[in-house]
């Protein structure tokens, strides 16, 4: 039943992360996935505007951080967060002044993942380190809708 729960999840977050969500009325813009708009994330002071987030950034990526199932979908320059204990977050990701940065802004006020900084990221793992107290997490990278093997999901009930 978990892993029905974490696919439905990520089946979910791959219907949902190209889509824009304008409802926050944070000048979050309805930009269109690859057009070359310059909006921002609404960040707050952030001077710069994310580039576009390299081939590797790109997908669907899950992790499991305090019993919870924690998906992780970047398309183009936009970034969408979801964890099985309802916290959803859109922003961006991208290069910035020469580092690999995810900025969120979660529906429900958490700021747990509001800003990371990938530290590294190849085909199969990547690996942020998000501001605040969460600090670093791990994502697998999940193809083709599929879940990655070797997730605990068996503890991942509510």
């Amino acid at each position: 039943m978990a892993l029905a729960l974490a696919a439905g999840l990520a089946g979910t977050l791959a219907l949902t992360g190209c889509s824009s969500d304008s409802g926050s009325g944070s000048g979050e813009g309805s930009a269109s996935p690859g057009a070359s708009a310059s909006g921002t994330a609404g960040t707050g002071g952030e001077s710069g505007t994310p580039s576009t987030a390299g081939g590797k950034l790109e997908g669907s990526w899950v992790a499991t951080t305090g019993g919870k199932a924690v998906v992780l979908v970047i398309t183009g320059k936009q970034a969408g967060l979801f964890t099985t204990g309802r916290t959803v977050c859109t922003g961006t990701a991208g290069d910035e002044a020469g580092m690999q940065m995810i900025h969120l802004k979660c529906t429900d006020g958490n700021k747990d993942r509001a800003t990371g900084m990938v530290d590294s990221v190849n085909s199969t793992t990547l690996k942020v380190t998000w501001s605040g107290n969460l600090g670093k997490e791990s994502y697998t990278k999940a193809e083709g809708g599929q879940l990655p093997s070797g997730l605990p999901t068996a503890s991942l009930g509510s």
